[in-house]
């Protein structure tokens, strides 16, 4: 298949990009910069300004899906409504180029943050699934949530799948050896309560959502298997957030953002975690 990615010289766009080419696909790249030299092995690079509806069109020619990552990436980048606006306006002019090519997919991403974060005001309970939607609380969520429903409707419009992955904090190895300076501060990560998604598995999760059998719009939390944690994953609750109840049992260090509708429609298993990399004192 070859691939569109959106967003390619950015972190997450980087990854996705290196595992689909590692899985045989044929990528094209696009951003607004250029990548760093020898960063992405794929001599084919469209450098374009997604809030043009034009440079859209273009850059989907001749593929026959995409993964569509260009936004601003976190609120607080740039004024809200400078995030609510680009972000808005790049998303509806994918979407609908997607339509206008007859796409056969299209992949792309949402956010965590339309689930409530951060959780000044606490989750309604934990761990937070799909149902705990749409609780946008800045304008960088409320311009996920409002792509969701663009996205909706144009998947019913045209009859392409969309797949909304609603990734949780993107990181990485280097980011990782930050995590102990968190362990003793449990309100420093309470915004997320306390998840994360390793770059390696956020890639992989595009690659599932491209592959599975997918009709409509759906929506999936992208999460690690645990939390950036040492301590129990109920008992930072418990301290952090005592009013919120807990559905089911929460083993040890569980991420507090449930992957299990991923697990289930994706067949996204997180392979990837920060204990690999660095060490915890028992």
């Amino acid at each position: 298949m070859k691939v569109c990615v959106t967003g390619a010289s950015g972190k997450a766009g980087r990854s996705v990009v290196a595992d689909l080419m590692a899985h045989g696909y044929w990528v094209v790249s696009t951003d607004l910069v250029m990548p760093v030299p020898d960063e992405l092995d794929e001599p084919k690079f469209l450098l374009a300004d997604l809030t043009n509806y034009g440079q859209a069109v273009e850059v989907l020619q001749d593929v026959e899906a995409v993964v569509h990552l260009a936004n601003i990436p976190a609120p607080d980048i740039r004024t809200p409504a400078d995030t609510f606006n680009r972000n808005m306006t790049m998303n509806f002019n994918v979407f609908s180029a997607a339509a206008r090519a007859g796409l056969s997919r299209v992949v792309w991403a949402s956010s965590e943050t339309t689930l409530g974060l951060p959780f000044d005001v606490p989750p309604r309970y934990a761990p937070v699934d799909e149902d705990h939607y749409p609780v946008p609380t800045t304008t960088y969520a409320l311009s996920k949530v409002a792509s969701e429903t663009v996205a909706r409707e144009i998947a019913r419009w045209s009859g392409i799948p969309f797949v909304a992955l609603r990734f949780s904090n993107i990181l990485g190895p280097a980011e990782y050896q930050e995590f102990p300076a968190l362990w003793d501060k449990p309100e420093v990560r309470r915004w997320n309560l306390w998840s994360y998604i390793d770059e390696r598995d956020a890639a992989a999760a595009c690659r599932l959502a491209l592959e599975a059998d997918m009709t409509g719009s759906q929506s999936f939390i992208i999460a690690a298997a645990d939390s950036v944690m040492t301590r129990p994953s109920a008992e930072l609750m418990s301290e952090v957030f005592p009013a919120v109840p807990l559905r089911g049992q929460v083993h040890g260090c569980a991420s507090l953002l449930s992957s299990d509708r991923a697990r289930q429609a994706l067949g996204f298993v997180p392979q990837h975690s920060w204990r690999e990399h660095v060490p915890v004192e028992q």
